[in-house]
């Protein structure tokens, strides 16, 4: 659209199994998705025994499965581009390693993960070793040294490996008290993915578009004036009603934005 591509994290579609994420996103009509990895995985119970359940499964897991749900994604006409697989302080070397594994059997370049300062620095061999880039993403807790919020935390990480990157949710980045537009043109390079959402500032709520005070415009405007190439992912977040319907508003802000 206008050079900009605009897509979708699967996150959105999170009320609904894969299949009928996949038929919602083609049905608002977006041609691109970041698979959100609850659509992959067996709902983990709380617990040890849950957490326990949930990594034999990644580890055993046929890498068929992946092969699978990528030819459902090109079926329906959408480009996967990355998988979102959010690597945690508690993960074995081993899952990390497993996360690579399946990012190649879905056919992607790129995983976005909600992951730590600390997991970035032992996820950074494994980005190296398979060539795959990990976006992180942050969120607007700037009180936890240890999460990715604010721009020197992305910085840190970036410095581990050329494969460290970012995956700038720019509602999340504009609560916590920064601009993501010239945090983009500085950084564009190393941006992986956007995700979109409206947000109040000052660690606000989250909002239908346009209803908050993100930059979503500017933000869009950017992309089409200096042709980066980074797909922009709504992200639908807020309390709203059916998911078809909010997303779909979404997607027509957008694309009034770039008119």
């Amino acid at each position: 659209m206008d050079g900009v591509l605009i897509g979708v994290q699967s996150y959105s579609f999170r009320d609904r199994p894969l299949d009928a994420a996949i038929k919602g996103i083609a049905e608002v009509g977006l041609s691109e998705c970041e698979l959100f990895q609850g659509h992959v995985e067996p709902k983990e119970e709380r617990g040890p025994a849950g957490r326990e359940a949930l990594r034999k499964w990644r580890l055993t897991v046929s890498l068929d499965e992946f092969h699978d749900i990528r030819k459902k994604f090109d079926q329906a006409g959408i480009m996967l581009y990355a998988y979102n697989y959010s690597f945690r302080d508690d993960f074995t070397d081993d899952e990390i390693a497993r996360g690579f594994e399946m990012a190649k059997a879905l056919g992607v370049k790129y995983i976005t993960a909600s992951s730590t300062i600390s997991a970035a620095g032992r996820v950074a061999p494994f980005a190296e070793k398979n060539k795959i880039v990990v976006g992180m993403h942050g969120h607007s807790n700037i009180k936890d040294p240890n999460e990715f919020a604010k721009p020197e935390s992305f910085e840190a990480a970036m410095k581990l490996s050329k494969y460290i990157a970012v995956n700038l949710d720019i509602g999340h980045f504009f609560a916590a008290g920064y601009d993501p537009v010239p945090y983009i043109e500085q950084h564009h390079e190393r941006i992986v993915t956007l995700h979109l959402k409206d947000r109040k500032k000052n660690d606000g709520e989250n909002m239908p578009f346009g209803e908050g005070d993100t930059p979503i415009k500017e933000v869009l405007q950017l992309l089409k004036r200096r042709k980066y190439r980074i797909p922009a992912n709504i992200e639908y977040e807020y309390k709203g009603g059916d998911t078809v319907v909010e997303v779909r508003k979404a997607f027509d802000y957008c694309k009034s934005a770039l008119a």
